[in-house]
């Protein structure tokens, strides 16, 4: 459902890393490791939000570089900056996220979006929220579309026990049919999840 194929990335000197090659099945799996170790730059190029150097990511059969709309349309993206649109409503966003994947806000992600504590939130602008509130709206747009792949950036910073055990058991349950990628130093998600731990660079030594 997801493979990286080749991926390499440099900033100016700085080699992040190269040739990383691997495929992903439905489940968890967590990214555990310091940081500086590109688990941030891979992401966000499995995500489309930031192009490789050399190779490609394939998304439920989709090519983000050739074709990025289709690859789009099945991946969900929890990034680590969630104040992207500082002015945007949580109610906007996730219609906004419902508009591009051309489905609608319905009561499974609302149920989400109430069980992560949003319920007196989402008509707040993102500027009014704190961190673990705006990751919360995030989270909840992940359930958005029935997407393959969703990827998250440090999901549960800012979250308090309550969300991250919410967040633990959503987790588990798109893991019976989605792959779950996402970064954490958070050991208590990463058990809850039972996710398999990797490291970026093992992702050579698994190609």
């Amino acid at each position: 459902m997801l493979r990286i194929d080749n991926i390499s990335k440099r900033y100016g000197d700085h080699l992040v890393f190269q040739g990383l090659t691997h495929s992903f099945r439905p489940g968890c799996t967590a990214l555990c490791e310091e940081d500086n170790t590109g688990k941030s730059t891979l992401l966000a190029l499995i995500a489309g939000t930031l192009a490789p150097d050399t190779g490609d990511v394939w998304v439920d059969g989709h090519s983000i570089a050739r074709a990025p709309q289709q690859a789009r349309a099945r991946l969900a993206y929890v990034p680590d900056n969630c104040m992207v649109f500082p002015e945007q409503t949580g109610r906007g966003l996730l219609e906004h996220v419902a508009t591009e994947k051309h489905t609608q806000v319905d009561d499974a992600v609302l149920e989400l979006a109430y069980r992560l504590g949003l319920e007196s939130h989402l008509d707040k602008r993102f500027e009014q929220m704190s961190t673990g509130t705006r990751r919360k709206v995030y989270l909840a747009a992940a359930a958005l579309g029935d997407p393959a792949v969703i990827i998250a950036d440090g999901p549960s910073s800012g979250l308090d026990k309550q969300a991250i055990a919410v967040l633990a058991e959503q987790f588990k349950a798109w893991a019976k049919s989605k792959v779950v990628l996402f970064a954490s130093h958070d050991p208590q998600l990463v058990s809850a999840c039972k996710a398999q731990a990797l490291t970026v660079a093992s992702l050579q030594a698994y190609a």
